[in-house]
């Protein structure tokens, strides 16, 4: 009661501290003229507001994006990107943050920041495991040591070692996890990693808990917390080791003083609007609750947490909290609430798909371990005429991915007409639908990325730029997938917001995010998956001519697109820029033009093209239905 009482006294004053310092660094801000200084000051905004305010960070963390953009600072760029996805990530706002580590990346490897590469695949790494995409976790994770490896970081290389441990612990590889945690201990150690040391006992904490060692993961735990508190690292640490500690108190059968650590990490939590620990905590609270006994505290609790999981599409742990709501309700008596919840635990179990083997893991560290001595082994050059062969079977299988992915594209729209009245009838259908969306938006998304890789061998420019546009296609159909799956309504997709992530992704896939000024003049419309795919496409073609050909010489220009309903059930798309008006695209007799004239016809539009002071492109559709 007393640590309580502390708690509810102390952390009111250090959150007062932290708002006035933000507001001295804001008054700072204002007054300072040197563009570098700016820049230094909101990123020191942003560490201190991450400390106790998540959503704070992220408004500063996009300050620092757009002013780094408008002085086109190439160093800063890349840091503020990073940052603002570890907001988004934080927040469990998984897409948004891969969105900007891809940014990172990209900026980080075009000034060769090979420390702000590992730092970006380490949280690329763990938005993938946040999936369930524990391959691609380990993966990233392991390029992240090497890059720090090449720049002998021994804090990257210990950082990299304590993910790569835990990476192994949830695929239950202990001794593989020990291993990786004893070698990042040794480094931390021995070269007395100050920062480091919280990580590694953290982490090996983890592993002694998965390994059922409980008393030694407690003692980890408290080590870690102990460490965090002196170097003052702030509320969201606080909240991850006093939830780990729970844990721990939990399996040696404390639960009373696991209860009090719990609470003690979600006040941490909810201080810090820390939310992917309030949706771990939350859980906890429950379980633990239900453990006590405490059948209507621990339902309040576990229904919170199924609703948190269930809106976040986080998988992992859902069934189990569906298995602990059931046994609430029976414990409560309502055994009909208690049998729908433990159904639904056996349906979303089934439908889970199982990960990689261990056989395959395996492979991926020895291809890792070996491949530092093959480095220094050169390609042999490839000869004119192989480098023919290659080029024309590369765009052989462009075509042919895009003919398969239209054909599985016409028959699960086929499929999903059927399956509709269905889905009605069953609210659990629901879940099943948001699955399949999930899935074909990944397997899209496996599509592209294979045309990225065809592509980054090809020299021939021109092939280079069809690949290109080629993938933008398969994106914009993907993104429509992601939008079904993470909205609320299955049937219909919110048009300007689709609309934006699309154009936004296809000039950043042109490098043209900076020349062209993009404007939507649209108010929110819903729309159909069969109207909404052939749009994207349309838009997808008329976006990517204007930068190919709107904006010669590297000149500036603005885009602006227009979509409203009119009278009659007719939908209007309006497509303007004010480039050099010569596009033509209506009037070409190239791929992009007979891909929009038939698009069009499906939609049953007409279409015109002016090309005075600029190029204004118009389309009216007569839709049979609109959502």
């Amino acid at each position: 009661m007393r640590l309580k009482l502390l708690l509810l006294f102390i952390l009111p004053l250090l959150t007062l501290a932290q708002v006035q310092t933000i507001t001295n660094l804001q008054l700072e801000l204002k007054k300072e003229t040197n563009s570098e200084k700016k820049l230094e000051i909101i990123n020191e905004m942003v560490s201190i507001a991450f400390e106790q305010n998540m959503e704070q960070a992220l408004v500063f963390a996009k300050q620092g994006v757009a002013f780094a953009d408008k002085v086109k600072d190439k160093n800063w760029q890349p840091k503020f990107y990073e940052m603002q996805g570890r907001m988004h990530a934080n927040l469990l706002q998984l897409d948004s943050a891969s969105i900007f580590f891809l940014k990172a990346e990209k900026g980080y490897s075009a000034v060769n920041n090979k420390e702000g590469l590992a730092k970006t695949y380490f949280k690329m790494a763990w938005v993938s495991r946040k999936k369930g995409n524990l391959d691609t976790a380990l993966q990233k994770d392991l390029e992240g040591l090497k890059m720090m490896e090449s720049i002998d970081n021994k804090a990257g290389i210990c950082d990299a070692m304590t993910r790569i441990s835990d990476d192994l612990t949830q695929q239950n590889r202990l001794e593989e996890a020990l291993d990786y945690a004893e070698k990042a201990i040794a480094i931390a150690d021995k070269f007395n990693l100050t920062t480091e040391k919280f990580y590694v006992n953290f982490n090996a904490a983890n592993v002694a808990m998965a390994s059922k060692k409980y008393q030694q993961s407690f003692s980890f735990y408290d080590k870690a917390l102990s460490i965090a508190k002196e170097q003052n690292m702030g509320l969201p640490t606080y909240a991850d080791v006093s939830n780990g500690r729970g844990n721990a108190l939990k399996r040696l059968g404390k639960n009373k003083d696991a209860l009090a650590d719990y609470q003690k990490a979600m006040e941490y939590a909810k201080t810090a609007n820390y939310q992917n620990a309030i949706n771990t905590v939350t859980a906890n609270l429950g379980e633990i609750n239900l453990i006590l006994g405490n059948y209507k505290e621990a339902l309040k609790y576990q229904l919170e947490t199924v609703k948190l999981q269930e809106g976040s599409n986080e998988k992992a742990n859902l069934v189990e909290n569906y298995h602990h709501v059931s046994t609430i309700y029976s414990k409560l008596g309502d055994y009909k609430t208690a049998l729908e919840y433990k159904q639904k635990a056996y349906d979303l179990r089934d439908r889970i798909a199982s990960i990689e083997s261990d056989a395959k893991m395996s492979e991926m560290l020895t291809k890792y371990e070996t491949k530092k001595k093959e480095e220094t082994i050169s390609t042999q050059k490839t000869t004119i005429s192989q480098q023919k062969l290659i080029k024309s079977l590369f765009i052989g299988l462009a075509v042919l991915l895009l003919g398969l992915l239209i054909i599985g594209y016409i028959s699960y729209q086929n499929r999903a007409k059927k399956n509709r009245l269905l889905a009605i009838k069953n609210a659990e259908n629901e879940l099943l639908l948001k699955e399949i969306h999930h899935r074909v938006k990944n397997n899209l998304e496996i599509v592209s990325s294979l045309l990225a890789l065809q592509s980054s061998q090809i020299d021939d420019q021109s092939t280079k730029d069809a690949m290109q546009e080629s993938q933008n296609r398969v994106n914009s159909i993907g993104i429509v997938h992601q939008k079904l799956y993470q909205g609320t309504n299955l049937g219909a997709i919110e048009m300007k917001d689709y609309v934006l992530n699309l154009s936004e992704s296809i000039l950043d896939s042109f490098g043209a995010e900076e020349k062209v000024e993009l404007e939507l003049a649209m108010e929110k419309l819903d729309l159909d998956i069969d109207t909404a795919v052939p749009l994207g496409l349309i838009i997808n073609e008329l976006i990517t001519n204007t930068v190919k050909y709107a904006f010669p010489n590297g000149e500036n220009g603005k885009l602006t697109i227009k979509l409203e309903r009119k009278a009659n059930s007719i939908l209007q798309l309006i497509v303007a820029d004010n480039g050099v008006g010569k596009s033509g695209v209506l009037q070409g007799t190239g791929f992009g033009g007979q891909l929009i004239s038939l698009l069009t016809h499906q939609l049953n539009g007409t279409m015109q093209e002016q090309n005075d002071n600029g190029t204004i492109v118009t389309f009216d559709f007569k839709l049979k239905k609109t959502a």
